[in-house]
């Protein structure tokens, strides 16, 4: 079993719900290692316990509020020799949870850092939702001032990306309505809950609609999974012009397209043809 050992940080994915979904490379490094840095010490134990394994090196903190100075030591043991692992809650460290700072620590320390993969509740609830996975982006928790939210949201109207967001179940109908409001009522969705767990549900429907179902409050994790905007198609002829500017600067007609069809969602090819037919007249 190919576990990186002496002088590593490794972030490792822990269960987001169902605990056999522990990977056996899981048991063994929170076996072997020399610390353990978790997000949270009591359900570290617990983890443990319930997967029948005993954590034999150094357990401590490492939350939101101690990540800039636990990281430092955490990396500084890694430095010294030692095999540091690093956990959280559920799922990746460092995606949407503590991890980040202390693999930019680690990177500028010249310590090694690898991962030990696994659970994602990002994933799972993108792959669940029945809504396009090509292209998505991960925006983590909205902010909770609702002229922020706002703005967040505003921001994300035209994004042509399958949206997946972290909430808490009891602002899950304000979120979903703030999305209605930004994004456009009809716009379809999916409220993914307790995800892996015995009770996992996943409510799917227009942002309208999802709204006055969750109204009240949910139990349990969340996420919200959201389609992307439509591509405008009065937008082509403007957006085949872009392309064919951009390739006047020097830039290839087939990169210029391809640049432009990732920020708009239009075809690659059809913009391609259109700034082709623009040069030809």
């Amino acid at each position: 079993m190919n576990i990186p050992t002496a002088g590593t940080v490794l972030l490792a994915a822990t269960p987001i719900g169902e605990v056999s979904d522990a990977p056996p490379r899981l048991l063994a490094a929170l076996q072997e290692a020399d610390v353990v840095a978790a997000e949270d010490t009591r359900r570290l134990l617990d983890l443990a316990g319930r997967l029948g394994i005993r954590i034999g090196g150094r357990i401590v903190s490492l939350h939101e509020h101690n990540e800039s100075a636990r990281g430092a030591e955490v990396v500084a043991a890694a430095g010294e020799g030692r095999f540091v692992v690093v956990v959280t809650d559920g799922g990746m460290p460092s995606v949407s949870d503590p991890g980040y700072r202390v693999v930019q620590a680690a990177i500028a320390a010249g310590v090694r850092v690898s991962v030990l993969p696994g659970p994602s509740a990002v994933l799972t609830a993108l792959a669940i939702s029945g809504l396009p996975t090509d292209r998505f982006a991960f925006e983590g928790f909205l902010p909770r001032k609702d002229g922020e939210r706002d703005r967040v949201l505003a921001g994300l109207a035209q994004d042509p990306r399958t949206l997946v967001f972290f909430e808490s179940p009891r602002r899950v109908s304000e979120a979903l309505a703030a999305m209605a409001r930004a994004f456009g009522g009809d716009r379809p969705a999916a409220v993914c809950r307790e995800l892996t767990k015995t009770y996992e549900e996943v409510l799917r429907g227009t942002l309208t609609e999802l709204a006055e179902r969750t109204e009240g409050g949910v139990l349990g994790e969340v996420s919200i999974v959201v389609g992307g905007a439509e591509a405008e198609r009065a937008d082509q002829a403007e957006a085949a012009a872009e392309v064919a500017a951009l390739a006047s600067m020097g830039l290839r007609l087939k990169d210029a397209a391809a640049h432009v069809a990732a920020r708009t969602g239009l075809s690659t090819r059809e913009l391609y043809q259109g700034a082709l037919a623009l040069r030809e007249d």
